[in-house]
């Protein structure tokens, strides 16, 4: 898939707070419904992954942009472009060109792949995000990424949202060194959705049953990377009713 052109519209938002709390009032006022929520992952090994609530439908990870990571995106760039990659059709992606928006596009990957192409999630009708997707889904990721730069009723929701949780909201001009990415499965694959980056990243073989352990193993990767920096989590899409957690 090709990338968006860096935009020269200087576009800034206000960065999400890794909450579930926030992302879920985020997401119902977006138009998505329950049981779709957001549960923290609070631990990487096996026995504590026992805890989440299943399904899981998407992993949203939040790490440091250090330059041991930075390093890594160059090489891991070099190799797909020299070997390539294979991605399924029906992955949906968007590129970043909104500064601070990472948390957004987290949030947005994980709802456009389990509602695009038959999907298992429905959204409310004539609701935000619905509308944005139909409106975007069958376009050029470049395409998308300029919706998303034009889409003022998404932009006035993540704002509203933005300034709330539980840590000190941000200046607008601040640049934040944490990053939000999304991986989901799809088509027997696993899929690591980063806006940042110029195309999807196919991770290998998944399924549903084990893609909740599958997306923990890529996440263990970004720890491993920066196994000195403690500014990671891990966040889950459930569709698991609250009071079955």
């Amino acid at each position: 898939m090709s990338a968006a052109q860096p935009t020269k519209k200087n576009i800034r938002w206000l960065p999400l707070e890794s909450n579930p709390e926030v992302l879920d009032k985020y997401v119902r006022d977006l138009g998505v419904p329950a049981p779709w929520r957001y549960a923290d992952v609070m631990g990487l090994d096996e026995e504590l992954l026992a805890f989440v609530p299943q399904p899981v439908h998407a992993v949203i990870l939040l790490f440091p942009c250090t330059p041991k990571y930075e390093e890594f995106c160059k090489e891991e760039r070099q190799r797909i472009d020299k070997e390539g990659q294979t991605v399924s059709n029906n992955i949906v992606f968007y590129p970043q060109t909104i500064a601070n928006a990472c948390g957004t596009m987290g949030v947005l990957h994980s709802i456009a792949n389990n509602w695009a192409h038959g999907g298992l999630l429905k959204l409310k009708e004539g609701g935000v995000i619905k509308n944005f997707l139909e409106k975007t889904v069958n376009l050029t990721p470049a395409e998308r990424a300029t919706a998303l730069e034009e889409d003022t009723t998404l932009a006035s929701v993540h704002e509203n949202h933005a300034s709330t949780g539980q840590t000190a909201t941000p200046d607008l001009a601040d640049n934040v060194d944490l990053h939000f990415v999304c991986l989901v499965e799809r088509d027997g694959h696993l899929y690591e959705l980063d806006g940042n980056k110029p195309y999807p990243i196919n991770h290998g073989p998944s399924s549903k049953d084990s893609f909740l352990f599958d997306a923990i193993k890529v996440a263990k990767k970004f720890v491993e990377r920066d196994p000195e920096n403690l500014n990671f989590s891990v966040i889950a899409a459930t569709t698991a009713e609250e009071d079955d957690y």
